[in-house]
């Protein structure tokens, strides 16, 4: 989830019981006013009707035409005692001229005249519905929520996309970043000190890792540079023993298993150090190359040595397809590509080869998918086979890259599909 999405489902999670929480209160307080001026208006209505009683005059009528209305009637010594001479309550009353019930606050006041005897009063004047303030209340609240959702996702995405700038810039370098490219220094055009720390330090992990790679890709060029006198030496001394020696059965077995070990030893240290090379960019001749013409005389020599297998090829070639590059490197491309299909493709079995619209598929049958994160990985081995050093993808991922062009693995329909985009 990006950073605004998440920041602003936190703040909604937060805001949602603060602003139940502020419409309560809002009710509350609001009911409270209203009663505060019904009673102070009760009050008053009351102490009228309480003087014209003692002093005798006429009563106001209770219709008319005012929203106020009253009774009076006297009540026992032990009734006024038993009950609170003043008391403010909620309550409904029938409205004869509208001939329905609405709610009304009430005041009841008992008091006393000259002689002694005691009056209960009520007086009653219409208030609101609660229930339509609570329903109006909480209307208004979802639109204030609206409102303030709105407002705030476009606040924090224009203050995310103003004060992140440095960190959408870093993060767009390291998607260019490759290590051992020709990667540009770590932009550091930015005043904020957290932003001016994060770089520096990232400017200084990335030197200390451009470092190590590059004694990594020295340390294998020499020591497979290194190497190749002294198994040559070997091999020539191994093959010598096997034509002058006098040996068992036994002896001349072993023997054998140990140069079959060492071939594989010597094509393993060549491959490591052709991909130091293709590192180091150290191809830098380039000519025009018809793959075209090259898939063909490839298929043709693997066609020979795997002719056991009984593998038919379906080609779908143009008649020529020229791209610019080193030739060795393309010789290389084609040859790991045909002979990664022809090692794991099962006999009586069909690898397809398409080239069409600057796109080169091969595709083989294959029990169950590869790995398709580390499909490209040196010595990854989705099934191990003999004769394979686990780095034939390998080099045609370093080739792919060395020339941009875009290499991608998928399985479908129970086949292993391989495709170069040129």
């Amino acid at each position: 989830m990006k950073l605004v999405y998440r920041i602003t489902l936190r703040l909604s999670m937060v805001l949602i019981p603060l602003l139940a929480l502020w419409s309560l209160l809002f009710f509350f307080n609001m009911v409270d006013e209203i009663n505060d001026e019904a009673d102070d208006a009760l009050e008053r209505f009351s102490e009228q009707i309480i003087r014209k009683t003692l002093t005798g005059r006429d009563l106001t009528k209770i219709a008319d035409g005012s929203n106020n209305s009253y009774s009076i009637i006297s009540v026992t010594d032990d009734y006024a005692e038993m009950h609170s001479h003043i008391e403010y309550y909620d309550t409904e009353i029938y409205i004869p001229e509208k001939r329905e019930t609405e709610p009304a606050r009430v005041l009841r006041t008992i008091f006393t005249d000259s002689a002694g005897q005691y009056y209960e009063l009520k007086v009653m004047t219409p208030t609101f519905e609660r229930e339509d303030l609570l329903t109006t209340i909480f209307n208004e609240m979802i639109i204030l929520y609206i409102v303030v959702m709105f407002t705030i996702i476009l606040v924090v995405m224009l203050m995310l996309n103003r004060n992140m700038q440095p960190l959408f810039t870093l993060l767009k370098w390291l998607d260019g970043y490759a290590p051992g490219g020709n990667n540009l220094k770590v932009p550091n055009e930015t005043t904020v000190p957290e932003f001016q720390k994060l770089n520096v330090a990232l400017q200084e992990a990335v030197d200390r890792s451009e470092t190590l790679y590059d004694q990594q890709k020295q340390f294998i060029g020499n020591a497979s540079h290194e190497l190749q006198t002294p198994l040559a030496v070997i091999s020539n001394r191994i093959d010598w023993m096997i034509d002058q020696m006098g040996m068992n059965e036994e002896q001349m077995k072993e023997l054998f298993q140990i140069r079959k070990e060492l071939r594989y030893i010597i094509k393993l240290n060549k491959t490591l150090l052709l991909l130091t090379k293709i590192d180091n960019q150290q191809f830098p001749e380039v000519e025009e190359v018809d793959i075209a013409a090259l898939i063909r005389e490839q298929l043709e020599m693997f066609e020979d040595i795997y002719s056991y297998k009984k593998i038919s090829c379906i080609l779908q070639l143009p008649p020529s397809y020229i791209f610019k590059m080193n030739g060795t490197l393309a010789n290389i491309l084609i040859s790991n590509l045909l002979k990664n299909a022809f090692v794991h493709a099962p006999e009586d079995s069909t690898i397809r080869l398409k080239l069409e619209r600057n796109t080169l598929m091969v595709s083989n049958v294959g029990a169950f998918p590869l790995d398709n994160e580390r499909i490209f990985e040196r010595f990854y081995q989705g099934s191990k086979k003999e004769g394979s050093s686990g780095l034939g993808l390998a080099l045609v991922n370093a080739i792919a890259n060395y020339y941009d062009l875009k290499l991608e693995y998928s399985y479908k329909n129970g086949q292993h599909q391989f495709e170069v985009v040129w």
